[in-house]
């Protein structure tokens, strides 16, 4: 039986589950799975079995509770180092992008909730949210050029930095946002890994709908 055990919440609009449920796919690590639906009435009261913070995900490491989705990755580091680059430079790059998309981009977050089985969603843009846009963007080029020479991921192999935007390339799809050039080729294959497609094929089999994450009108 695994020894790691992550508990995550519906995968079509929980971004912070994803990220650590991807990385663990990437480094071939057994783990069992929870779920636990979000807006449901005793959503704290099962959380907090794992957890005091009463947030997913939780990653349970045998009678270790991490919780938060860089801290999960960071501990997994631990164990698996090619979690991050190998290369000293490369691998400070990898965490200041990461932190970033952790604690930053609220206009995206706010305005363009993961829904990562719905498409062809229409919102209004505005400056704010197009310097997200335009950012993400200017990340994911400059780390493809800068390092990304021996692999098709932000740092040649799969890294925490590419789970940390793994959301970002549902958002994407799902509100119509092009990219061109490397961020675009960065695009395309992050939407069309096996783990990701893995992902998005069992949030099309859930049945919950929260209305505060379907954002933005279908277009006609």
């Amino acid at each position: 039986m695994p020894a790691l055990h992550l508990i995550v919440a519906n995968r079509n609009y929980s971004s912070w589950s994803l990220r650590p449920w991807l990385l663990l796919r990437k480094l071939g690590v057994a783990f069992e799975e929870t779920t636990v639906l979000l807006q449901t009435e005793d959503f704290k009261q099962q959380v907090v079995q794992f957890s005091p913070a009463g947030k997913v995900p939780v990653l349970l490491d045998g009678e270790l509770a991490i919780w938060d989705s860089l801290a999960i990755m960071e501990h997994l580091a631990e164990a698996y180092p090619q979690a991050w680059p190998e290369d000293k430079a490369a691998r400070a790059m990898a965490r200041s992008v990461s932190a970033e998309m952790h604690s930053g981009f609220m206009e995206l977050r706010g305005r363009m909730p993961m829904n990562c089985r719905a498409e062809g969603r229409v919102i209004q843009h505005d400056e704010a949210l197009d310097k997200d846009i335009e950012r993400i963007q200017a990340i994911w080029t400059e780390c493809r050029l800068r390092y990304g020479q021996s692999g098709p991921w932000l740092f040649g192999h799969f890294t925490i930095a590419d789970a940390m935007f793994a959301p970002v390339a549902f958002r994407f799809n799902t509100y119509g946002i092009e990219c061109q050039g490397l961020a675009g080729e960065y695009l395309q294959r992050m939407l069309q890994d096996e783990d990701m497609q893995a992902w998005l094929h069992a949030a099309q089999q859930e049945q919950t709908v929260i209305m505060s994450y379907e954002t933005g009108l279908t277009a006609q």
